[in-house]
């Protein structure tokens, strides 16, 4: 497993490549959690093209990301998700809560739509 952290256009990628499988790596995955945690970010992009398959920690992982974005009433969108991946997803019913998006570009439309929402209805009470 590998997690991988990027700035781009003013919100956070989460770039995921390997097997989200509880074993001796799990150390690691906390440790990326709480470093992202800590940037604070209201909006994730998480990229799981590269990674075909997730356990209870894949599901970890991505319950904690979620509600850290959430807790800043932010927004997290999931790209890529691979049939297992998908499948994980289904089966807790986080496809239901979290948003899914095939690729990059549609994932980063999610979340810009998201921010204009919230400027749009920001502005509107400031008249």
């Amino acid at each position: 497993m590998n997690i991988e952290i990027e700035w781009q256009n003013d919100l956070y990628i989460i770039r995921c490549k390997g097997r989200f499988i509880a074993g001796p790596e799990v150390e690691y995955m906390h440790a990326k959690m709480d470093e992202i945690q800590r940037l604070n970010s209201a909006r994730l992009l998480v990229d799981f093209r590269e990674v075909p398959a997730i356990g209870s920690m894949g599901v970890t992982f991505i319950v904690g990301l979620y509600t850290s974005v959430v807790s800043r009433s932010g927004r997290l969108v999931l790209v890529g998700a691979a049939p297992l991946v998908r499948q994980a997803l289904d089966l807790t019913r986080l496809s239901t809560v979290i948003s899914l998006a095939p690729d990059i570009e549609s994932g980063l439309a999610a979340l810009r739509e998201q921010n204009s929402s919230s400027s749009v209805h920001a502005n509107a009470g400031a008249g």
